[in-house]
């Protein structure tokens, strides 16, 4: 009978840890921090850090979202990103979205595109209230820091929910035309820097994926709906053809609320001139 309460006892314990970590690992925020360390920096930004929201889906981390703007305030950026997915399209709050905004603008400036949630909603109505809020709109628009060679050009592409892959492909053709120095580009879908990094980007900063969801321990992420089990591109920096590729694994859920493996993050990307 002891040996029996022991196992039960065992059980249970186990029971309850297993659920603390993966509650734990649903309402906690982790901050990841990357140095990107390039020559095409200009000198005038090394150190310049970028905090990199994505993902977010209506979620409130903290009361209206006082964890979140703390992490990011922590953070001391020098500008937010915003790459997708601020709304969730089956749970709607404008007006939380566009709060998290305004008091994000007042700790650095924020650069926004579209992601597919957006893209089902009425997306001019968004952009309005995005634009009142304080918020830069990168959707196939840049915003260049300094001159030439020495410059910092932030390049944005609207989701793909609004055009095709090869009508994204020539608007940032387009861009890259008009701009010069080190260049990052805000896109919703990580899947498409297959075609992105034969172009002349030097860093691109994703989302959409959620890190899989569900991750593996030394296999990653397990499903995303664009790339199907165990995605090529799922969380973290990849680089292939002199480009890098940084993707959030976000701040909210959406369809399935679970994740295991796999917390709510903010990347913190800091720029180090190799000159």
């Amino acid at each position: 009978m002891n040996r029996k309460k022991k196992r039960t006892a065992v059980g249970c314990l186990t029971a309850i840890a297993v659920t603390a970590w993966l509650v734990w690992g649903n309402v906690s925020l982790e901050t990841e921090y990357y140095t990107i360390t390039d020559k095409k920096i200009p000198e005038a930004f090394s150190g310049y850090r970028i905090a990199h929201v994505s993902d977010l889906h209506n979620a409130t981390i903290g009361k209206g979202n006082s964890r979140l703007l703390s992490a990011i305030r922590d953070a001391e950026p020098d500008i937010i990103v915003i790459t997708g997915d601020l709304v969730d399209s089956r749970k709607t709050d404008m007006d939380a979205a566009f709060d998290f905004v305004r008091k994000a603008a007042q700790i650095a400036p924020v650069l926004y595109v579209s992601g597919n949630h957006e893209a089902r909603l009425d997306y001019a109505a968004i952009r309005r209230g995005l634009q009142e809020a304080g918020a830069n709109i990168l959707d196939n628009a840049k915003m260049v820091h300094g001159n030439g060679e020495d410059s910092l050009a932030f390049l944005g592409l609207a989701d793909r929910s609004f055009s095709s892959a090869e009508e994204m492909s020539e608007k940032l053709d387009s861009l890259i035309r008009e701009t010069s120095g080190y260049r990052i580009l805000l896109c919703h879908r990580p899947e498409l820097f297959d075609i992105f990094q034969k172009k002349d980007i030097d860093l691109m900063l994703s989302g959409h994926v959620h890190g899989g969801q569900v991750r593996i321990p030394f296999l990653g992420g397990l499903y995303t709906p664009d790339q199907g089990l165990f995605p090529k591109y799922d969380a973290g920096l990849f680089e292939a053809e002199g480009s890098r590729l940084l993707i959030s694994r976000g701040l909210g859920d959406t369809i399935l609320p679970l994740r295991i493996g796999n917390r709510h993050v903010l990347p913190v990307i800091e720029l180090r001139s190799s000159k």
